[in-house]
C-alpha cells in the first residue's frame, strides 16, 4: 500500500521516515501531511514574509517542496489552505529527536517510566508542545487524538520505535487538553480509542478521556512532616481511619461528592480531632465504575477526577501532612477490569494480562490479571507504586489482594490453574514482582510503607527480601478480624466454648508486623455493620461493641477501622450514600463516638499500648484460661520499666466485683480506660478510679489488684510512674 494510502487510513507504522525535514545541498526539503487541505506553504518562524509553496504529490493531503536557505535545524510552520480557511501550525514531525528523547532512558529504572512515557509538557522552539509516548508493540499503527485535531486519526499518526514505544511531539498543545489513542491491532483492524495508560488525569464517563497534565506547578508545604515521617515506625502509634471518599459525608443533597478541597476542610479536622494517625483511602486511582469502590482501576497514575484535579488531590495530602496525618491510599496491582478504553487487549494482543485465561482472568472478580513475568508490566507496576509517593508525597501503600497474587490456583477448581515450573501453585513471577516493587519503595522512599493485605499463611509477608521475605513493612492480620468477629457474635452463653478464638492470635502475633483490620469489606456485602453483629438488646449489642473496641486497642498490632464503625451505625455500608452522621443527635452514638475519640487519645499517649506491638516483650498472658466466665485479661509493656498497663474484658453481661487480677509490677494503678462509662453510654458500673497493688500473687503474677468489672466491658489500668 502506498504510504498516502496508509496516511489517509491512519495506518502509517512510520510517518517519520516519510514526514518532516531532510537536509539537502541547498536547503531543506520538507513534507508535509494534510489531509483535505487545498493548499499548504511553509515559512521559518519569524520571517512570515518568505513563504514556500509546496507540492502536492498525491490525492489524501500529501506535500513535499525544497525550501532553500533554511536548514533542518530551523523551525518551520506550515499554513495549509481549505477554502475560505488558512490554518497555521507547526509541523510536529520535524521534531523528531525530541520525540525519539522519550524512549532514551525509559529501561533504565522504573521511575522513567511515568516520567517519559504517557503525556508531557514540553518546549518545541519557543512554543509549548506536548510529548506523548505509548507503549503497544503489536499495533500497526498509532495515531494521538483529541480535542485539537477534532478526533481524527489521519492527522497525528506516531511513530514506532524499537523498542514498542510509540512517539511524536505535538506543538503548540497545552495542560488540559483533551486526547487518546486510537490503536489499529496488526491486522489493520481499528480498536476502540484507548486512554494513556500514564494519563495523569482522566474526565469521568461518557469519554474516559484522558487529559494533558503538568505535575510540576504544585507548591508543597510539609516539609517537616516529609522529614520526621517513618521515625521507628514500629515503635510508633498508628491508629488508621479507613475512608471510601464518596461516601464518607455528601453534601445535604446528596447529588455530588466532596471535593478534595472541601475534604481537607472537613476530613482533615474530623480525623485530628478524633486522634487518628493515619487516613487509608480506598483506592483513587482513577476507575469507571462507581460501585467498585476503586478496586477496578483503570487509570493508575491518575487520582480519580470525581473530587478534582490532581493537584487538588496533592493539596489534600498537604494539608494532611500539615496536621500531622499520614495518607495511605489502596493500590491495587493484582488485576484490572476489561473496559474498553483502559488496559484489555490494548493493542489487540495480551499487553498487559496472561495470555491464557487460567493465569489471566480472575474468575472472582471478572477482570484481568496482569502478566507478572513480563518486563515491561513489571517496570509499569513498580513505577506506579513509586508515582505515588514521588508525585503525591503519599506515605504507604497498602496492597489489595496479595493472596490472589501469591497462588496461582487462587478461588480455581482443580484442571483451571497452571502449576509453576515445579509443579506447585505459587506464583514465583507475582511473587518476585512483589520483592522488587517493596525494595524499590524503601531504597527510594525510607519515611514510607507498604502493607499487605493478604489473609493466607504465606511465611514472612513483612519480613525483609534478604531473607527470604516479600519485603513488606506490615500486614493485615486478618486471622485475628474473623476469629474475634465470630466470637463476638456469638451469646455471651456461649461464649465460653469459643474462648480460644480470642486468645489464638496470640500465637503468631509475632510472626508478622501486624495491622488490625476492621476493614469495608466487613461491613458490605450482607455482613452488616459491626454494631449489626453485636447479640443482645440495644444495650447490650453498643456495649459488645465498646468492649471490643477497647479489646483491639490494647492487643498488639496497629489499628484500622472503617468509617462509621466510631459513630455505632447499625445499617450496612452503603457507596451511593453518606455514613449517617445523623445518628450523633443520640446518647447511643454520642457515647460511641466519645469512647474512638478516648481509646484513640490512650493508645497514642500511652507507649505500653503502641511501643513493643512487634516484639514478645511488649505483651504477656495474665489470665487466658477463664473460659467459665468469658474473662480475659493480659499486661501490655512499653521500653521504660514502669510502662506497664493491666487489660481485663468482662465478654457477659454479668458483672463481676471483688475480682483479684495478677499484675506484674506493685505499685498504684490507675484507670486508664473503662468501657462502661456513661460517658460512653455505659451503665456506669461503679469503678475504683485507682487501685493499690497487693503483695498476693495471682494468675502467675507477683502481686494482684483486686478490681470490679463492669458488664460487657473492657478495662485498662495503667501502672502510675513514681
Amino acid at each position: 500500500m502506498h504510504v498516502e494510502q496508509q496516511l489517509a487510513r491512519a495506518g502509517c507504522t512510520h510517518p517519520f521516515s516519510v514526514l518532516g525535514p531532510v537536509e539537502t545541498s541547498e536547503g531543506v526539503q520538507i513534507t508535509v501531511w494534510r489531509p483535505d487541505a487545498e493548499s499548504v506553504t511553509v515559512c521559518k518562524v519569524g520571517d512570515t514574509s518568505c513563504r514556500t509553496t509546496l507540492e502536492r504529490t498525491g490525492e489524501q493531503g500529501l506535500f513535499s517542496g525544497e525550501v532553500k536557505g533554511c536548514s533542518a535545524e530551523d523551525i518551520y510552520q506550515v499554513i495549509a489552505h481549505y477554502g475560505q480557511h488558512e490554518s497555521t501550525s507547526l509541523d510536529p514531525y520535524q521534531f523528531q529527536d525530541l520525540a525519539y528523547h522519550a524512549v532514551h532512558f525509559i529501561d533504565h529504572a522504573p521511575q522513567n517510566l511515568y516520567q517519559q512515557a504517557g503525556a508531557h509538557c514540553v518546549q518545541a522552539g519557543d512554543d509549548n508542545a506536548v510529548r506523548f509516548c505509548v507503549y503497544a508493540p503489536n499495533a500497526s499503527a498509532v495515531s494521538v487524538i483529541g480535542d485539537f485535531n477534532q478526533w481524527d486519526a489521519r492527522l497525528h499518526p506516531m511513530e514506532k520505535t524499537e523498542m514498542g514505544y510509540w512517539v511524536l511531539v505535538v506543538p503548540q498543545l497545552s495542560v488540559g487538553e483533551r486526547y487518546k489513542f486510537q490503536l489499529k491491532d496488526n491486522q489493520g483492524n481499528d480498536l476502540p480509542h484507548k486512554a494513556d495508560p500514564m494519563g495523569y488525569l482522566a474526565e469521568q464517563y461518557p469519554s474516559h478521556a484522558s487529559v494533558i497534565y503538568d505535575h510540576s506547578t504544585y507548591d508543597w508545604h510539609d516539609e517537616n512532616w516529609m522529614k520526621r515521617r517513618g521515625e521507628n515506625r514500629y515503635h510508633q502509634p498508628m491508629s488508621i481511619y479507613e475512608v471510601h471518599l464518596g461516601s464518607w459525608r455528601k453534601p445535604d443533597d446528596g447529588r455530588r461528592y466532596l471535593t478534595y478541597h472541601e475534604l481537607a476542610d472537613t476530613l482533615i479536622p474530623y480525623a485530628t480531632d478524633m486522634g487518628y494517625t493515619h487516613l487509608e483511602l480506598l483506592p483513587v486511582s482513577e476507575f469507571p465504575f462507581d460501585g467498585s469502590w476503586g478496586y477496578q482501576p483503570v487509570g493508575l497514575f491518575a487520582p480519580t477526577s470525581r473530587f478534582g484535579n490532581p493537584d487538588d488531590f496533592k493539596y489534600f495530602v498537604d494539608k494532611c501532612h500539615q496536621a500531622g496525618l499520614g495518607v495511605i491510599i489502596d493500590w491495587v496491582p493484582a488485576h484490572f477490569p476489561e473496559d474498553g478504553h483502559g488496559l484489555a487487549r490494548f493493542d489487540g494482543s495480551h499487553v498487559y494480562e496472561y495470555d491464557d485465561p487460567r493465569k489471566g482472568w480472575h474468575p472472582d472478580w471478572n477482570s484481568c490479571i496482569y502478566d507478572f513475568g513480563k518486563d515491561t508490566v513489571r517496570q509499569f507496576l513498580v513505577a506506579n507504586a513509586l508515582f505515588w509517593l514521588d508525585k503525591f508525597h503519599i506515605d504507604g501503600l497498602r496492597v489489595d489482594a496479595v493472596a490472589s497474587m501469591l497462588y496461582l490456583d487462587y478461588s480455581r477448581n482443580d484442571g483451571e490453574w497452571i502449576p509453576n515450573v515445579d509443579g506447585g501453585n505459587q506464583n514465583y513471577e507475582a511473587i518476585s514482582l512483589l520483592r522488587w516493587m517493596n525494595e524499590e519503595v524503601y531504597r527510594h522512599y525510607p519515611g514510607a510503607m507498604t502493607i499487605a493485605e493478604e489473609s493466607t499463611s504465606f511465611p514472612g509477608v513483612s519480613r525483609p527480601t534478604d531473607a527470604g521475605g516479600l519485603g513488606f513493612g506490615f500486614k493485615w492480620n486478618m486471622g485475628w478480624m474473623h476469629d474475634s468477629l465470630h466470637f463476638m457474635a456469638k451469646d455471651p452463653a456461649y461464649r465460653r466454648y469459643h474462648h480460644d478464638e480470642m486468645t489464638f492470635s496470640m500465637v503468631y502475633a509475632f510472626d508478622e508486623n501486624f495491622v488490625l483490620p476492621l476493614s469495608h469489606d466487613e461491613v458490605v456485602h450482607g455482613k452488616g455493620s459491626i454494631l449489626g453483629k453485636m447479640p443482645g438488646d440495644e444495650w447490650q449489642a453498643t456495649a459488645n461493641q465498646r468492649a471490643y473496641a477497647a479489646f483491639m486497642f490494647a492487643h498488639p498490632g496497629k489499628k484500622l477501622n472503617f468509617m462509621g464503625i466510631e459513630i455505632a451505625q447499625y445499617r450496612e455500608w452503603n457507596h451511593d450514600s453518606s455514613l449517617d452522621w445523623h445518628l450523633l443527635d443520640y446518647p447511643k452514638h454520642q457515647g460511641m463516638q466519645r469512647l474512638y475519640k478516648a481509646l484513640n487519645s490512650a493508645y497514642t499517649s500511652t507507649p505500653a499500648l503502641y511501643q513493643l506491638d512487634h516484639e514478645p516483650s511488649g505483651f504477656h498472658w495474665i489470665d487466658h484460661h477463664n473460659a467459665q466466665q468469658s474473662v480475659l485479661s493480659f499486661c501490655r509493656k512499653g521500653e521504660a520499666d514502669n510502662a506497664v498497663v493491666v487489660v481485663v474484658c468482662n465478654m457477659t453481661p454479668m458483672p463481676r466485683e471483688q475480682f483479684r487480677v495478677g499484675v506484674p509490677k506493685p505499685g498504684t494503678y490507675s484507670l486508664l480506660i473503662n468501657t462502661d462509662e456513661k460517658n460512653y453510654w455505659g451503665s456506669g458500673f461503679s469503678v475504683m478510679q485507682e487501685v493499690a497493688s497487693q503483695d498476693e500473687g495471682w494468675n502467675g503474677q507477683p502481686h494482684s489488684i483486686e478490681v470490679t468489672l463492669p458488664p460487657l466491658a473492657t478495662v485498662y489500668w495503667q501502672l502510675k510512674s513514681d
